[in-house]
């Protein structure tokens, strides 16, 4: 069954691949079978969920160059594509996005969103998302959202005429925020394998994503959460 969705869902690795096919090769991860963390509280001297943030407070504390150190450069935005995406063979992607076009999923209008490149041994990326609503909202957005790119463990997304092979799999998660989810998807297409990592984690009113090469991501999430929750 085939369904044309709008790329309204936030999980940007998803949809930002099909806008790099060329596709840069990601290292992949020695182990990729941990089952994801369980959920975990924040300490007791942590307020209770507060107003939700404003998209320029959100920005003001996404990553910078400076966080992350030297070699990574930001990336300019893509531009949106005007191609319908596809989805093949994951029904429960292609309900998601369908309720993604009409304003549910992870469309929170409160938002900030930043990429950037690394120049390694290999060019590699990493990004940040942010969200901010009440904590239920949250919670069964991104939930909702994992549950759906969990379900298939291979589908396809096209784009015009490009086809994506994908493989979902969970991954394990750190003991950071209120709650966590992660994952791996590869990415297959024109000759080319990628693996990507992306890893949410909800603390209160905060929703943060950080997807990209496995191993960055592993090394920035403790930053970007501690930026995310700062109160300056």
């Amino acid at each position: 069954m085939r369904r044309s969705t709008t790329t309204t869902l936030s999980l940007g690795a998803v949809f930002t691949v099909l806008a790099l096919a060329g596709c840069a090769s990601y290292p992949e991860p020695a182990d990729t079978s941990s089952a994801a963390s369980a959920p975990a509280h924040l300490s007791a001297s942590t307020p209770s969920a507060s107003a939700p943030l404003s998209s320029a407070q959100l920005n003001h504390r996404l990553l910078n160059e400076s966080d992350l150190g030297e070699g990574y450069t930001r990336k300019s935005e893509i531009p949106r594509r005007s191609d319908d995406v596809t989805l093949i063979g994951c029904p429960a992607l292609e309900k998601l996005g369908s309720d993604a076009a009409t304003g549910s999923g992870l469309d929170f209008t409160r938002k900030a969103k930043t990429s950037f490149t690394y120049i390694g041994s290999s060019s590699s990326e990493v990004s940040e998302e942010l969200y901010s609503d009440s904590p239920a909202k949250l919670s069964t957005g991104i939930s909702k959202v994992f549950a759906a790119m969990l379900s298939c463990p291979t589908y396809q997304v096209t784009s015009g005429s490009t086809v994506v092979d994908m493989r979902a799999e969970r991954s394990a998660a750190p003991n950071l925020g209120d709650e966590r989810w992660s994952q791996l998807l590869t990415f297959s297409a024109g000759g080319q394998r990628s693996v990507v990592k992306q890893t949410a984690i909800r603390a209160d009113n905060i929703l943060m994503i950080v997807s990209g090469s496995p191993g960055l991501v592993d090394a920035h999430l403790d930053k970007a959460l501690a930026k995310a929750r700062t109160t300056r």
